[in-house]
């Protein structure tokens, strides 16, 4: 199935699987050879006309792939062999400075780091249209109540403004971490054999500095060939985001049920639909999500695995990377894109969403009667009260409110335009609006 790319478009996007394929990665490995060999020539320390001519034969195209695969297994890596066919396809003169003074880890992890530059933007990108949905749904559904749920079980209204922000705060937070990364956790790697630099001296430092300029990453402050921090906390932060992604589709999940009932994904005719049951809705957008971001925790604890690492060179846990890092960001991208589709034309019913807030005849508003009761009763005698009210009026399916009223104790204290002004779920809403204006200005104010 892996072969057939079956299951390509549900764990990856078109644009992500082209950053990390295999004509990606080389040319990202020419783009450093031919980076080094420029400024290793304005340093005066290579022929100007070796690197024009380096630099000329960069190309990912003039090379067959599927002999540098064949060949990188027993080389180990495929810098080898590329670093090979590039000074064979040189003349004599020329070829003796590939590679110079650089050793092949140099070169994989500069590459990485380039691909994951582009990742990072595709990345970013597809996580920026799902906070445009959540931020539309958090506005035009401010102040729309709904059952908040802890532990799965009905607790206080909130409204749908507000999970929609919930969703938005945490995602934005994701992104802006990743963002962070892009501009500084993208390194250069220049180490040459041993991370000492020697076969780059006099002057190493300066050419570090150049080839960083050159290429468009952070200068290091050592080289970190076997230092892989900046590897995990790159992983990390994609976990973190695809984490925030797949608690968004799980609450599309959960809020698509039937017995629920209070959202239902757009898209068009016969999406969502069962191959033998017709009535199925199936919110197949936010499970795709779900299914991407499941995957992520098991990829970032491989790249934590893979830190410790021996000596100055990695047996095993630099090779550990190679496929995880790539993993991580594509199933990323694809719960982003998957999601965007599950919110775009997202049929909220508001409606739905009321009667299940009534489904306990009041009981989901009852704090606010315990608490306007506990100046007159005490908060122990007013929490006792309301809960015997709530048991008796569930066990008789009576409304809430009836049973509060025929007690005494609660009569004289609240009569019965209070206990239905305290019973109404759109006036138990507490600080929504407010929250969701303040995740709607924050986020708007990192757009600018």
């Amino acid at each position: 199935m892996s072969d057939a790319d079956l299951f390509a478009a549900l764990s990856s996007t078109p644009a992500l699987r082209e950053v990390f394929s295999a004509r990606a990665l080389v040319q990202g490995l020419l783009e450093f050879e031919a980076a080094l060999a420029r400024v290793q020539a304005r340093a005066g320390r290579i022929p100007a006309a070796a690197a024009e001519a380096i630099a000329a034969h960069c190309h990912a195209e003039r090379f067959e792939l599927r002999v540098l695969t064949e060949a990188a297994i027993d080389a180990g890596n495929p810098v080898i062999p590329l670093v090979r066919a590039l000074e064979a396809a040189l003349p004599r003169e020329h070829g003796a400075w590939v590679h110079f003074g650089a050793t092949s880890q140099d070169a994989l992890d500069t590459a990485t780091m380039l691909c994951a530059r582009s990742a990072l933007e595709l990345v970013c990108a597809g996580i920026a249209e799902v906070l445009e949905a959540c931020a539309a749904l958090a506005a035009e559904h401010r102040t729309t109540p709904m059952a908040a749920r802890t532990l799965l079980q009905q607790a206080l209204p909130t409204s749908f403004g507000l999970k929609a922000a919930g969703w938005l705060a945490s995602l934005d937070d994701a992104r802006v971490r990743l963002a962070e990364l892009s501009r500084s956790g993208l390194a250069l790697q220049l180490g040459g054999a041993a991370g000492t630099l020697a076969a780059l001296e006099p002057g190493a430092l300066e050419l570090v500095c150049a080839l960083a300029r050159e290429l468009g990453l952070a200068e290091p402050l050592l080289p970190w060939h076997a230092a892989r921090g900046r590897v995990a906390e790159l992983g990390c932060a994609l976990g973190v985001a695809a984490g925030a992604l797949g608690k968004i589709a799980l609450d599309v999940v959960l809020l698509a049920q039937t017995e629920v009932g209070e959202l239902r994904e757009g898209g068009a005719a016969g999406r969502g639909g069962s191959s033998t049951l017709p009535q199925k809705r199936n919110p197949v957008g936010a499970v795709n999500a779900l299914a991407c971001a499941k995957r992520v925790p098991g990829l970032v604890a491989t790249l934590l695995a893979a830190m410790p690492q021996e000596h100055e060179r990695a047996a095993g846990g630099w090779q550990a990377e190679w496929e995880t890092l790539p993993q991580l960001f594509e199933l990323t991208g694809a719960a982003a894109a998957h999601l965007r589709t599950a919110l775009d034309g997202a049929e909220i019913d508001a409606a739905r969403m009321r009667a299940n807030l009534d489904a306990t005849r009041g009981a989901i508003a009852t704090e606010r009667v315990a608490l306007a009761l506990a100046p007159q009763l005490g908060k122990r005698e007013a929490q006792q009260r309301v809960e015997a009210a709530c048991k008796r009026a569930l066990e008789r399916g009576a409304p809430v409110r009836d049973a509060l009223a025929a007690d005494p104790e609660v009569a004289a204290v609240l009569d019965l335009a209070r206990l239905d002004a305290l019973l109404d779920p759109a006036g138990s809403l507490g600080a929504a609006a407010e929250l969701v204006d303040r995740a709607l200005a924050r986020f708007r104010a990192r757009e600018r």
